[in-house]
This record gives C-alpha cells, structure tokens and sequence, in this order.
C-alpha cells in the first residue's frame, strides 16, 4: 500500500541516536553508526523522531510500504521491556571488580546511591514541564521564584536539585530540539502571574543562547520589572 512514512538522509546522519530514543514503536536502529528504518510496519508515520534529529536528516515519504502493524509493536514493547527487567536483575560484573590501592566499585555504587537519595528528598514546588506544554495560569505560578531551565543542565550538573530547583516552579526546554521561540509563551506566563524572579539555568553552547534571549525578552514584553539570573554551566559540569 501507498503511505507515509519517514525516510532517513544517511549523508546527514551522524549517529547521534536520538531519533532511535524518540522511536517510541522501535522502528528506527543504529546500523553501522547511521540510523536506519528497520522495518516499515513499526513506523506510525507520526514523525516523532523528526524533532529529535539534530542534523535534519529525517523526513516524509509516500511510498509503497508495509501497513503499521500496531499489535506487532505492542509485542515488540513488551518484550522490550521485559528484556530490560531481566537484565536489571541480573547482578553486575562491575561489583567484583576491585583494585588493591582502590575502594571496590561495589562501595562506589552504594555512595552513589546515597547521593542519590539524598538528592530524591529535595522537595519540588512542581513536576518540571516543557515550556511549549506548560500552562498559562497554574495555582504554581503564584508568588513563585521561576527556573526556565536548558533540557541539559540537570544532566551536566549532579547538585543541579539542590542548586537550582529548590523553591522553584520549574519550566525546561531547548530552542534546538523544539524549533521554536519561547518569548511569547514565557511572556504570557509572566504577564498572567505573580513571579518574584527568574533564573535561567544554561548550558555553555550557542544553542542554549535561545532560552536565555527568550526569558530577557518575555520580561521585556511582559511590562514588569523581574530580577533575573543566568547560571551556566560548563561542558564539565562546573558553574561558569
């Protein structure tokens, strides 16, 4: 049958892999480091993997393909899943390894699962939301701190909870991956609602100069007077 379907630029892909994450029906694999389509009756053609190329190396076709198979997917999924569990339960390798003039990888582990504990506990003031799906008015946004935070920052910086989000509504996104401008919504948000201050959390690559800009310009068109902060952060992880 005659439909739509994606179909992938090998010369522009440079196997980032994040179309594969974005394939939700698992259509898409890397295949000698270029993301290919693997079979033509798991692609919806909904296109969710079409944001998520960061090379642009994705687009519709119409072509003669395979129906969507979606009780096939829903298979795939599950056995997905439970490959996923059956690995989880298997114990690690890492733990027996050990070095004479270094503490075992096993204690690592467990420190590291103290640390992330302690950073579970940090209370939240709401779940983080994408910018582009956040609401206008929400009872958060009153008499609120705001953290309009680059979708990176909380990966790159391990006291990120802590640092930036304690007592703070947060709000994330990426001009790059979203393609969009921020300015409007983020201006309308801070028009509708009484925000104290806004910090911007950002990463120290040009793309992350959109949030920033966005977040300036939605207090300019906003008509109020709102302290703001800009905290970046390395390639590192440091604060800049």
């Amino acid at each position: 049958m005659i439909r739509t379907v994606i179909e992938i630029d090998e010369g522009r892909c440079d196997g980032c892999g994040l179309c594969v994450r974005a394939c939700h029906e698992g259509a898409i694999g890397l295949v000698d480091g270029k993301a290919k389509l693997l079979r033509d009756d798991y692609c919806d053609g909904m296109g969710d993997c079409l944001p998520a190329c960061p090379a642009g190396a994705i687009s519709f076709v119409e072509r003669e393909a395979a129906p969507y198979d979606e009780a096939a997917v829903k298979a795939n999924m599950q056995a997905s899943i439970l490959a996923s569990e059956q690995s989880l339960n298997q114990p690690s390798v890492l733990t027996s390894i050990q070095s004479p003039n270094q503490p075992s990888v096993l204690a690592s582990v467990q420190s590291s699962t103290l640390i992330s504990t302690h950073a579970s506990n940090q209370k939240l003031r709401n779940w983080p939301v994408q910018i582009k799906l956040a609401p206008i008015n929400a009872p958060y946004f009153e008499d609120c701190d705001l953290l309009i935070a680059a979708d990176c920052t909380a990966f790159a910086c391990a006291s990120f909870h802590s640092d930036c989000m304690a007592g703070r509504v947060t709000l994330i996104g990426c001009p790059k991956l979203d393609a969009i401008d921020y300015a409007q919504k983020l201006a309308a948000i801070v028009a509708s609602n009484d925000i104290r201050s806004i910090m911007v959390a950002r990463m120290q690559v040009p793309c992350c100069g959109g949030i920033e800009r966005a977040a300036r310009q939605a207090i300019e068109m906003s008509g109020k007077s709102i302290p703001l902060q800009v905290v970046t952060f390395a390639t590192d992880g440091e604060r800049i």
